[in-house]
């Protein structure tokens, strides 16, 4: 027997659905995604977790595991990896590359190493995050930089490899 809650929250779960538009040319294979996150057309996503109100753009590539908070964009060309944390309202930059293992090889056996992006934090373009890290509350990555060590809680850092440039002023 169905009461008028449970059809009232099935009419807005269908109007959802509408709203979204499916991508196409993509692979998305059992992921969780919040409330008004657009995924546009062109890209790979496995069992991950996708927060509320994000943006992904064509061509990002996310792997099991992985977990996106709430608010976030992340643009064109992003490779997220198993073992990858991402916190709230983060900004991840176009052809931004995460990895998760220091010492790959083709076979034989390979040790996760687990990276952490915090909340309030932004990546530039085209930048590296190495296995292992932790990047800090309110940080920001300069575009290019290889991200090599843990960054500090509003640090500005830049450059091959990352080195600080100084902290960001409290607003």
């Amino acid at each position: 027997m169905s009461t008028t809650t449970d059809t009232t929250e099935l009419e807005q779960a269908k109007q959802q659905a509408a709203e979204t538009p499916v991508p196409n040319f993509s692979v998305i294979k059992g992921i969780i995604t919040g409330r008004k996150t657009r995924i546009y057309d062109q890209v790979n996503l496995y069992k991950c977790h996708i927060g509320e109100n994000c943006k992904i753009d064509a061509y990002v590539y996310i792997e099991e595991g992985v977990r996106i908070g709430n608010n976030c964009k992340i643009r064109a060309f992003a490779f997220i990896p198993t073992g990858v944390t991402i916190g709230d309202n983060v900004f991840i930059g176009p052809r931004v590359t995460f990895t998760n293992d220091k010492y790959p090889r083709v076979d034989g056996d390979w040790q996760l190493l687990k990276t952490f992006v915090q909340d309030n934090s932004a990546i530039g373009a085209g930048s590296i995050i190495l296995p292992g890290v932790n990047i800090g509350r309110n940080a920001l990555v300069g575009a290019g930089s290889v991200v090599t060590c843990n960054v500090p809680d509003s640090a500005i850092v830049a450059g091959v490899p990352a080195r600080l440039v100084r902290f960001k002023k409290e607003t």
